[in-house]
């Protein structure tokens, strides 16, 4: 594979990417980045971080990446998550791994690695404290405040001390797990600024580079972001096929507009990255069968009106029915599998 075919699927994971000349620097003179991404153990798995993550991991290490997925348990019980209950934090993780293994992330060869935060800092605290440390005394408290988006809070928010803290740590697994690509969601924008000017701040010549993703809408009007607490904003990674067909039938999907259309986002961002087309079954008087091969093709014809959301829904439903087959086969027949997924229903999401 070439630099540039590198660069171009590393490239095609980001909404937004700090800096595109670092990245093609760093591909030049590294064999094999370190990215890293990171999630708090808080509850069931939506589409979202199921298969798009998923997506994003496989793009990476074909494009010959180490990929470092940081299971945030401690700051998943910081952030007051399961009420900080760090064992039911761990039994979500451990669901959430089995999850990336039964939808298709490709984990064999050794080029993805699932590291716990308790696990990794007990090992290495002489290494990580230090670090944060010393992040935390070079900021200004306002600073990382402005950070607080990233636990999911506002700067509005009545936060514990933990809270602040939180910003100082995740800045920190920046340069613990010595990550070359911090590979996000945009809402995590912020802290990895945070990191790059710490590099300033230390006379750091080499910057994380930041590869921030897309963040998908709730499948409601005017949701801007899945809610964990609102079942019916998302697609749930183990949800059955009949919840599936209920909420895509239930989403927000005006006729002839593709922006901010969450129906549409699930396509772009889902199902042509997946299938690489999308079938629509239509009655003769309709318009007939229809396989697309882009999502610009789609986006075309759903804007003139040549398809309708009748149509598309159904067949939207078929598609994500069929990515997530798999992992309900793996809950279904993996006892260790069917008993996480148990408890994790049973648990309490908290804010």
């Amino acid at each position: 594979m070439s630099l540039e075919e590198r660069f171009a699927i590393i490239r095609s994971i980001g909404e937004e990417c700090i800096q595109e000349d670092e990245l093609m620097r760093l591909l030049q003179n590294k064999p094999q980045p370190i990215c890293y991404d990171g999630f708090e153990p808080s509850g069931r798995m939506h589409i979202a971080q199921g298969v798009m993550k998923a997506i994003s991991v496989n793009k990476l290490t074909s494009a010959g990446c180490k990929v470092k997925i940081w299971i945030a348990d401690w700051f998943a019980q910081l952030n007051n998550k399961m009420g900080g209950d760090l064992k039911k934090i761990q039994v979500i993780g451990q669901y959430l791994i089995e999850i990336w293994k039964a939808v298709g992330m490709n984990v064999e060869g050794g080029q993805v690695e699932f590291l716990w935060s308790s696990e990794e800092i007990n090992s290495r605290a002489h290494e990580y404290w230090p670090l944060v440390m010393d992040i935390a005394r070079r900021n200004k408290l306002p600073r990382i405040v402005r950070c607080c988006q990233i636990m999911g809070r506002s700067e509005q928010d009545e936060l514990s001390a933990a809270q602040i803290f939180y910003p100082c740590m995740q800045c920190a697994d920046v340069f613990f797990l010595k990550a070359d690509i911090c590979q996000l969601g945009m809402d995590q924008r912020k802290v990895n600024v945070l990191a790059r000017e710490y590099c300033d701040d230390i006379k750091r010549k080499n910057k994380p580079i930041i590869l921030s993703h897309h963040m998908l809408p709730g499948l409601q009007e005017g949701q801007e972001k899945m809610s964990k607490s609102d079942p019916s904003s998302a697609i749930y990674m183990e949800d059955e096929e009949a919840d599936v067909n209920v909420k895509i039938k239930k989403a927000f999907c005006p006729p002839k507009v593709v922006e901010k259309n969450p129906c549409m986002e699930y396509l772009k961002y889902i199902v042509f990255p997946w299938f690489n087309e999308f079938t629509v079954e239509r009655k003769p008087e309709n318009g007939g069968e229809k396989t697309f091969k882009s999502f610009k093709d789609l986006a075309d014809d759903y804007e003139s009106g040549e398809l309708h959301p009748g149509d598309l829904k159904p067949a939207l439903s078929k598609a994500i029915n069929k990515i997530l087959q798999p992992v309900r086969d793996h809950f279904k027949n993996d006892a260790k599998a069917r008993d996480l997924v148990k408890k994790v229903r049973s648990y309490k999401v908290s804010r």
